[in-house]
């Protein structure tokens, strides 16, 4: 997979304990990679960091991205050569409760990781994660273009935007050389087990469901490009590779990862799927608080640029990606911690199987 490209190599991951970096964190470790991490303690209780029992298996750092010298010095102690940058405060509502947090976390922590990647030498490679909402999002009904205007009404989207402009200038004033390789990621909303963050759909409908209450749903129609969460880490590994390997089509480039543009299904539709799956769902609307402020109803992402230049597309039809979600959190609800490290190294495997049988460029030998 990937090439073999990670097969040995110092991977560092920011924002490692969260739910995407922790799934990251593990496919690496299964690749064979030698894994830190760097983050600001566990986010959640529980977590999946902490259920897959992450800390035994990489070298964990503790720091936050917005202090330089720290983030520098576990660059120096782990001298990674890759670095996927995921540290984030990645929720629109708390967004609006905490904005100078925000823009500090997601902006100037984005500067620090540029920076940390601009002064380490033993770095060749760095891939720096955005959002889908760093664009500015005018609610039109066909997907956005990784040239399409950056912006965002909430401090959220908005400070996902800083990001991208700010990696922008670091890539023409200070990255032109071969050293480092770095692009940016955006990816769409979502879903898989092991998120336990508030505000969040799935979440919100285990937590209730595990507990024997209905799920209170704020935006019942609005609607969102729902994939499993391996899918954009492909992508995300996919495009390392192609930067180690040199890749100039891919080198200081931004790429959306999403699923096919058929895939976009409501709130109302993704919580009757998942229900199918728990027994006894149920849930129930809740108006929206305005002091919680506004979140877009409908955000669609084109992925043709990665499709052109990296040969890489979704491949879980939303049937499967619901099915593997379900799957996890019953048996964690049921079962505990114990089984839950196999089970998501199932569900990996499970995944480069199908993607096997597609056929995307980073399933080849």
């Amino acid at each position: 997979m990937f090439a073999g490209i990670y097969h040995k190599k110092r991977v560092l991951v920011t924002g490692h304990t969260g739910f995407k970096g922790s799934w990251l964190s593990a496919w690496l470790v299964h690749l064979g990679a030698e894994v830190a991490g760097f983050s600001l303690g566990v986010p959640t209780h529980p977590a999946n960091f902490e259920v897959l029992g992450l800390k035994d298996r990489l070298l964990h750092f503790e720091g936050d991205i917005r202090n330089l010298h720290a983030f520098k010095q576990a660059l120096k102690d782990f001298q990674p050569e890759l670095v996927f940058h995921l540290a984030a405060q990645s929720l629109v509502r708390r967004s609006y409760a905490e904005p100078a947090e925000t823009f500090e976390t997601n902006a100037l922590g984005t500067m620090n990781v540029l920076e940390g990647l601009r002064q380490q030498a033993s770095c060749r490679v760095g891939v720096i994660i955005t959002s889908d909402k760093c664009y500015r999002n005018v609610e039109w009904t066909w997907g956005y273009r990784e040239n399409d205007t950056l912006g965002g009404d909430d401090p959220y989207s908005a400070s996902k935007a800083c990001a991208e402009l700010i990696c922008q200038a670091y890539l023409k004033s200070f990255f032109k050389q071969d050293r480092p390789k770095v692009a940016t990621a955006r990816a769409g909303n979502v879903i898989g087990g092991g998120d336990w963050a508030p505000d969040r759909i799935v979440p919100d409908c285990v937590r209730a469901w595990a507990a024997g209450l209905a799920v209170k749903v704020r935006s019942p129609q609005a609607t969102r490009p729902w994939q499993h969460v391996l899918e954009p880490l492909s992508g995300y590994l996919w495009l390392g590779a192609r930067l180690w390997q040199g890749d100039q089509a891919a080198a200081g480039e931004a790429f959306n990862f999403g699923p096919p543009p058929t895939v976009n299904e409501s709130v109302a539709e993704l919580i009757a799927a998942l229900g199918r799956h728990w027994p006894q769902a149920a849930w129930e609307v809740e108006p929206v608080d305005p002091q919680h402020g506004r979140e877009s109803t409908l955000l669609k992402l084109c992925c043709d640029k990665a499709w052109h230049f990296l040969k890489w597309r979704a491949v879980l039809p939303l049937s499967e990606t619901i099915r593997f979600t379900g799957e996890w959190y019953r048996t964690y609800y049921e079962q505990g911690a114990p089984p839950m490290y196999d089970l998501t190294l199932r569900q990996i495997q499970d995944y480069q199987t199908r993607a096997q049988a597609e056929g995307p460029a980073w399933t080849a030998p």
